[in-house]
């Protein structure tokens, strides 16, 4: 007979921990009876039509951080009373407290929490932040097994709010859908050079390092994604005279086609959990540059490297990709000439970009899933 499983995830809206969802409700939806649990009603992603959605709350982006927090103690109560799974699996830090409060609330289920940013790095500014830090410290501990999504994750749980029961799982990637998709028929390019990023326009992302760069360099710049601070982004991209070559093409349902006619991927970020974005462009076959931030960049195009070393100053040759210290200009226009002029170093990465992204195949990462679910 099969297992009940609930998973819990504030909405369904782009982005990376709500398209990991995704890839999970298709891939075990053979294997449990699983009812889908969430605080918004908001889906982006295609979900099995048979799968059941409980929507627990309708919150909005508007509430203020005292809202979220008076509310939990009743969502987790509620949940409770709803979910009669025997596993229940929650993703990111909101859904993972409800998750927690209601197994100490007497809910029957087998808790499993997952990380998807560094929570040092994710909480660490004002009041907000510092309670978020003492709930996780406070609740995670409680869970039966936390996930996360990058070794730089699993060690800041480790080393910064004394969690021991975690297991350090990456994102799953349908690589065989990705290059698919990539196939489909699109013209949006001419024949300068094409950079190409993917991300929400948000302070996180560092659009704005992008933009400052494109000031220096003879290319076109391609932007899929929105956000909050997209009219700002536009400010800065007309006040430079770049309207030429920096293009935000918005939300994309289908970003691979444009992935796979760019001539290198550029990622920008302050800090990460595991950045989808860079196993999608490998799963493209681009060259990428990077910021090495405090998780994610580094495992993924320097696996065999040192974890806790961060670039600080020019530019790393790595495996499958170049690294560049956050937040420098400089640098990350070094690094932008080099993948433009060294047609020899491109074409090397276009031909290992693939492989590496088929470790994170879905194939390989299920069996660990799946292994945790059971073993909870």
């Amino acid at each position: 007979m099969k297992k009940k499983l609930s998973i819990l995830i504030h909405s369904l809206a782009a982005g990376g921990a709500e398209r990991v969802v995704s890839i999970l409700l298709h891939e075990l939806n053979d294997k449990y009876h699983i009812t889908l649990f969430l605080l918004n009603d908001t889906i982006f992603y295609d979900i099995p039509k048979n799968i059941k959605i409980v929507y627990l709350d309708n919150s909005l982006e508007t509430e203020s951080g005292i809202q979220k927090l008076l509310k939990l103690p009743l969502l987790a109560w509620k949940y409770k009373k709803l979910n009669d799974s025997e596993i229940s699996l929650s993703f990111m830090y909101r859904p993972n407290y409800i998750n927690i409060l209601a197994r100490m609330m007497t809910m029957a289920s087998k808790v499993i929490i997952s990380e998807r940013a560094m929570p040092s790095l994710q909480h660490k500014n004002g009041l907000q932040g510092f309670v978020n830090k003492i709930l996780i410290k406070t609740l995670y501990k409680k869970a039966d097994i936390i996930t996360a999504n990058s070794l730089g994750n699993s060690q800041d749980l480790k080393v910064n709010f004394d969690c021991n029961n975690i297991i350090t799982i990456n994102n799953p990637f349908d690589i065989n859908k990705i290059q698919r998709l990539k196939q489909e028929n699109i013209e949006f390019r001419d024949e300068q050079f094409t950079f190409i990023t993917v991300g929400r326009l948000d302070s996180g992302k560092n659009h704005k390092l992008l933009i400052e760069a494109m000031k220096s360099i003879d290319a076109k710049l391609y932007v899929i994604g929105d956000g909050k601070l997209r009219k700002e982004i536009e400010e800065q991209i007309i006040d430079n005279n770049l309207q030429n070559n920096i293009i935000l093409l918005g939300m994309q349902q289908n970003p691979y086609k444009y992935l796979a006619q760019a001539d290198c991927f550029m990622f920008s970020s302050l800090n990460e959990g595991f950045p989808n974005v860079l196993v999608e462009a490998l799963a493209c076959g681009l060259p990428i540059i990077s910021t090495d931030c405090e998780s994610g960049p580094r495992e993924i195009l320097a696996p065999s490297s040192n974890m806790n070393f961060k670039l600080q100053n020019g530019i790393e040759i790595c495996t499958y990709g170049v690294l560049t210290p956050i937040n420098s200009i400089d640098n990350l226009t070094q690094a932008m000439n080099l993948l433009i002029n060294d047609q020899k170093l491109r074409n090397s990465y276009k031909e290992k970009a693939i492989q590496r992204a088929m470790e994170f195949n879905t194939s390989i990462v299920m069996k660990q899933i799946i292994h945790t679910i059971e073993n909870a």
